[in-house]
């Protein structure tokens, strides 16, 4: 790959990582809007404004002012063992004077090669096809390159988007032949990754220390369960997605074969809510409808219980009227459950 080509991928990579699927590549249908401001400087930054959290990585950004926070929340693990997240994509990245600014400093320096130089200012400003950077266009377009989702830049699929600067007018939907140009489903896979959950660790009664045979309930806090979004858009183009994940159900893992799990699949589905039921004095007696039963003590040690929560993902955004399914994606944790014997006093 010519130097300056991998110039514009790497100096550009700064996009958020989101999941893609063989869905939402760009055709001829695609709303861009017409948006009328100048691209950025293509560095990621981060402001609050009016309350909201955002941040701006290249010509996306993101808003998750209702997002999951705190230390213990983390992003969710997509079920989809197949489906990974987009490596790089095209978006817009330079106004024709912004371009002229970047590329003539790279061409003056001579380190990409005469050839090479050449060919670009022939390109770029002999009119083959553009003439002096298209500048009787400024305002009518910009001119299109890649982008690395942030934390991929050492994926193979990082170099897929190697096609060289590009233009697209405003209102017109880019190349057909560029699959991997934004659109609105990939900025809700870009949301995907972006999101992020409370911690999955469950309330558990009896706490700390539980006894063999004896049902221990488990439940979650209703109070942090609740729905979480992320919003991507390229205001340059007028274009937006916004992801959100529901929760629908913890799965518990005893951490031992020597336990039974209530209900039997140790899948507590979400009621109402909640998910789980909890503990409350007289109860003692009942059946958990969440919880597990240690049939062995844990000795000097503990068993690792694990707690996984399910979320359910769609999004919705520019174009789209009804919410569109992603895969699921689970959150874990676990922690540490210590089983005594009960203690029997012989008279």
């Amino acid at each position: 790959m010519p130097a300056v080509k991998r110039r514009g991928i790497v100096v550009g990579s700064v996009i958020a990582a989101m999941l893609l699927g063989n869905a939402g590549l760009a055709s001829a249908d695609d709303d861009f809007g017409n948006g009328s401001q100048k691209p950025s400087d293509p560095q990621a930054s981060g402001n609050v404004q009016d309350g909201k959290l955002s941040s701006t990585a290249g010509a996306v950004v993101f808003d998750r002012s209702k997002n999951g926070t705190g230390n213990s929340a983390g992003p969710v693990t997509s079920t989809a063992s197949n489906w990974t997240p987009p490596a790089c994509y095209y978006a817009p990245k330079y106004t024709p004077d912004q371009l002229k600014k970047y590329l003539e400093p790279i061409w003056e320096a001579g380190s990409t090669g005469y050839e090479w130089d050449a060919s670009q200012r022939k390109k770029f400003v002999g009119g083959d096809p553009y003439k002096d950077f298209n500048k009787d266009k400024e305002g009518k377009g910009y001119f299109w390159d890649s982008y690395v989702t942030e934390g991929r830049e050492g994926d193979p699929g990082a170099l897929d988007c190697d096609k060289d600067i590009f233009w697209v007018d405003q209102g017109t939907p880019p190349p057909p032949e560029i699959p991997q140009a934004i659109t609105p489903e990939m900025l809700a896979q870009l949301a995907y990754a972006e999101i992020r959950v409370p911690s999955t660790t469950v309330e558990l009664a009896p706490d700390g220390n539980t006894k063999v045979n004896l049902p221990t309930w488990a439940w979650l806090d209703a109070a942090k369960f609740k729905p979480v979004s992320v919003t991507a858009s390229v205001p340059l183009l007028g274009v937006q997605a916004t992801t959100t994940a529901e929760p629908v159900s913890l799965k518990i893992e005893p951490g031992t074969a020597d336990a039974t799990t209530y209900p039997a699949s140790g899948v507590c589905e979400l009621n109402g809510d909640q998910i789980g039921e909890a503990y409350a004095k007289g109860k003692a007696g009942e059946t958990p409808p969440c919880g597990v039963k240690y049939l062995r003590s844990s000795g000097d040690d503990s068993y690792k219980l694990q707690a996984t929560v399910t979320w359910k993902i769609h999004w919705t955004g520019t174009g789209v009227n009804a919410d569109q399914p992603l895969p699921d994606g689970e959150f874990g944790a676990d922690q540490d459950v210590i089983v005594q014997e009960i203690q029997a006093v012989n008279r």
